[in-house]
């Protein structure tokens, strides 16, 4: 077999390994989160993930260091989905007052919150297991960036006061996450989600331009 041949079968071994890899990493986290949105994560052992998985012990830490470990993995894929959710809904609204846009972003987010799977892994496990600044990277990197696009098309189509709009974004995704830290542990969710959803619009509204 001449080097070049070599290569590429190596190169397809690699990339058949990789895959299988990917696989293994899918497997576990969707078996973890069933299981984490089930029961929370000190109620879930290894053991039962890996069986649920249908893979090994070994297999488990090859991917990651740890039970917390995964349990980030999981947490990030709720975050992901979050966002594209967001997203799809923005999408399927097609063009629309940019204030309309946000309003609605921020409706959705709480509407997410109301899943269960959400509420037990992101904001009551997510905290604890991965720590206070580590979980609010998390929903940073997967919902500030969304809401400064957000905010910039509005300032843009004078709907919101031209401000800097980083230090707004902050203000604000720290204004969502309060708001499902505390529907999370309200005894009535829909009226707090509706007290909440009220309140972050009137903050949304208090940023127009003075007529």
């Amino acid at each position: 077999m001449t080097s070049a041949k070599m290569h590429r079968a190596e190169k397809t071994e690699k990339t058949k390994q990789d895959l299988r890899s990917e696989v293994t990493r899918q497997r576990l986290v969707a078996a973890a989160r069933a299981l984490f949105a089930e029961r929370g994560y000190t109620g879930v052992a290894t053991e039962e993930i890996v069986q649920a998985a249908g893979v090994t012990r070994g297999a488990l830490y090859h991917q990651f260091r740890d039970k917390a470990g995964l349990f980030a993995a999981v947490a990030e894929s709720v975050h992901a989905e979050i966002a594209q959710r967001i997203t799809a809904g923005a999408r399927a609204d097609g063009p629309t007052d940019p204030m309309a846009t946000l309003e609605a972003g921020m409706r959705r987010f709480l509407e997410a919150c109301a899943d269960p799977t959400v509420e037990r892994i992101i904001l009551l496990d997510a905290p604890a297991v991965l720590g206070w600044q580590a979980w609010r990277e998390q929903a940073e990197h997967y919902g500030l960036g969304l809401l400064q696009y957000a905010l910039q098309a509005a300032i843009d189509a004078g709907v919101i006061t031209p401000q800097p709009v980083v230090p707004l974004a902050h203000a604000l995704i720290g204004a969502l996450s309060e708001c499902a830290m505390y529907l999370a542990r309200a005894q009535d969710p829909p009226v707090a989600r509706h007290q909440c959803t009220t309140i972050l619009q009137q903050l949304l509204r208090g940023l127009t331009p003075d007529r």
